[in-house]
């Protein structure tokens, strides 16, 4: 029988949910152990250093856990933490950054890419940096008229507007996602976008997608929303491919008393904060309900 893979999910809040519910669509061979540090929400104003230990501390939850590969599912700690967290460890690590702005490059058809994220993120310039990378790595758009233009120097390809959005993710985590406050707030912070007429539009945060269909609405159908959780599933993929093949990682021995002991489950939930709230908000998400939400204190 193949071997059931558990992989270890962390983020601030709620938002990993809609990058664990593309992995729950597309790989059945999988189990999930999901931490959502709510106490400490929002990352997007945190130092480096904060993000760094924060993230330290969720990795070596999950790892008691019997995670075999983390996903780093918060964009914030993707850009600013997970360099440092993938040297400190000896797990597989994939974060948000690299497959979201390498599946923009692919998908825009003007060359002018947009972004909006957490302050921390927008500071970072992380994601700016990937586009670059992405295209000096062999990325190009699947549009052939800008691909060729852009190989002959004629057309530029790049990341032209980042906008921070601090606060979509109080209101998401609050519920309020479709609300006319979110409304308001969503119309102000993506006009300078649409002044840089931005063809696709990443969401910089695992957040967003919440309140996509708002974004979509004031856009139009003439911007692509770029979701980077569909982009990290394709390279989760890879990943578990090679090391089913016997690759750098084999598999993780499941401490004493981790979840690989119970059976029959698909995803296990964490929270630092109220187990409640997170119940709540997330059931408005994944189409299978969360009917059990444990407290825990990572790092005691």
């Amino acid at each position: 029988m193949k071997k059931q893979r558990v992989i270890g999910m962390f983020d601030s809040g709620v938002g990993g949910l809609t990058v664990m519910r593309e992995i729950l669509d597309q790989l059945k061979d999988v189990r999930i152990v999901y931490f959502g540090d709510t106490a400490r929400v929002p990352y997007g104003n945190r130092s480096r250093e904060e993000l760094i230990r924060f993230g330290e501390e969720s990795i070596a939850f999950l790892i008691g856990q019997g995670a075999e590969v983390i996903v780093v599912a918060c964009n914030t700690s993707s850009a600013t933490a997970l360099p440092t967290l993938r040297e400190r460890f000896n797990i597989p690590m994939i974060g948000m950054v690299e497959p979201g702005a390498r599946l923009a490059v692919e998908k825009t058809i003007t060359g002018r890419i947009g972004l909006i994220a957490t302050e921390t993120t927008v500071r970072s310039k992380a994601y700016s940096s990937e586009v670059s990378r992405a295209l000096s790595k062999g990325s190009s758009p699947d549009d052939s008229v800008l691909r060729e233009a852009w190989q002959q120097g004629e057309a530029a390809i790049a990341l032209v507007k980042a906008q921070a959005c601090p606060l979509f993710v109080p209101l998401i985590e609050a519920g309020l996602a479709n609300s006319a406050e979110a409304r308001g707030i969503a119309r102000t912070y993506l006009e300078p976008l649409q002044a840089n007429c931005v063809d696709v539009l990443i969401l910089g945060c695992t957040h967003y997608p919440f309140i996509e269909p708002v974004l979509q609405k004031i856009l139009g159908e003439n911007v692509l929303i770029i979701d980077p959780a569909q982009a990290v599933v394709e390279e989760l993929k890879i990943l578990l491919q090679r090391m089913e093949g016997g690759g750098l990682y084999g598999p993780v021995e499941a401490p004493t008393g981790s979840v690989l002991g119970k059976k029959h489950w698909r995803a296990r939930y964490y929270v630092s904060g109220d187990p409640g709230l997170f119940r709540q908000v997330g059931n408005t998400l994944l189409q299978e309900p969360i009917d059990l939400v444990e407290q825990v204190t990572p790092g005691e």
